[in-house]
């Protein structure tokens, strides 16, 4: 658990105990998160937000707070049906949904396959189709039996690189270290691996051919020094949803969380344009 961040609620699903929380009043927002991260990503937005929202976070799971174990599907498929799973039991048609990494193509599966009725969509360097399935996905889905046996200190080693190649302007004090604990540990390492060999390309496949045909608001922001899913994600996905905003961020990497929260807030914050 991270300190000062802790989820009160839990949300059984068929593969275990999935921790939320909610915060604030007004019309519902959701926050969804990727990997290797978990809703901490939001400990500063999810507050800010909930001045005029009722903001939900959650973990997958499989990650952060929620539960860990063998046998458990955590394919992205998975995912947008214990997403689609908690928007019932919280008893939401409609929310507003803001998705980060593979949050984004768990939020549009959700959308497109399993057809769930947002109010508008946000997707910050997200997941969302097209070749991605690249760099460490690759190399854990081609050698899962090397990175299961990897010594303690070098999967340490390994998690805490990933993590800083998400950030441009670096990490605050602590911040890095409470985005490790998860995953450190025998129990921690297993689940590592787990979660990203189950992660597929294949997944997105389905949905692609829908993408035009999102008829809802849909913002998209990018980090333009993001090195795990570089600008030219972001121009795919513009030219499939063709009325979606496209906002650049300067200066900022993948975790737009991290690298720059006030410019990501003002986004956030700002109203969709009228529709037609």
């Amino acid at each position: 658990m991270t300190v000062g961040w802790e989820l009160g609620e839990e949300f059984r699903t068929p593969d275990g105990a999935v921790r939320w929380s909610a915060f604030g009043s007004g019309e519902p927002l959701v926050l969804v998160h990727g990997t290797p991260y978990s809703s901490f990503l939001w400990r500063d937005i999810a507050p800010a937000l909930a001045v005029h929202r009722r903001v939900f976070v959650f973990d997958h799971l499989g990650f952060g707070q929620s539960e860990k174990r063998e046998g458990q599907d955590l394919s992205l498929a998975a995912h947008a049906r214990n997403f689609t799973r908690l928007l019932e039991h919280w008893g939401l048609s409609r929310p507003s949904v803001v998705a980060h990494d593979i949050g984004g193509a768990v939020a549009l599966r959700t959308l497109l396959l399993e057809e769930v009725s947002y109010a508008d969509l946000t997707l910050f360097d997200a997941v969302s189709g097209g070749e991605w399935e690249r760099g460490l996905f690759q190399l854990i889905l081609k050698h899962p039996d090397v990175f299961h046996e990897l010594p303690g200190y070098a999967h340490q080693a390994l998690v805490a690189a990933h993590l800083r190649n998400a950030t441009h302007a670096g990490f605050r004090p602590g911040v890095l270290e409470a985005f490790m604990a998860p995953w450190l540990g025998a129990e921690g390492q297993a689940a590592f691996y787990r979660q990203y060999s189950q992660i597929r390309q294949a997944d997105t496949v389905g949905y692609e051919p829908l993408l035009g045909g999102i008829s809802i608001p849909v913002r998209l922001i990018w980090g333009r020094q993001d090195r795990i899913l570089p600008p030219r994600y972001a121009e795919w996905l513009h030219g499939r949803i063709p009325h979606a905003e496209l906002h650049w961020i300067d200066g900022a990497g993948h975790l737009l969380q991290e690298d720059a929260p006030a410019r990501l807030m003002t986004h956030l914050t700002a109203a969709f344009p009228p529709a037609g």
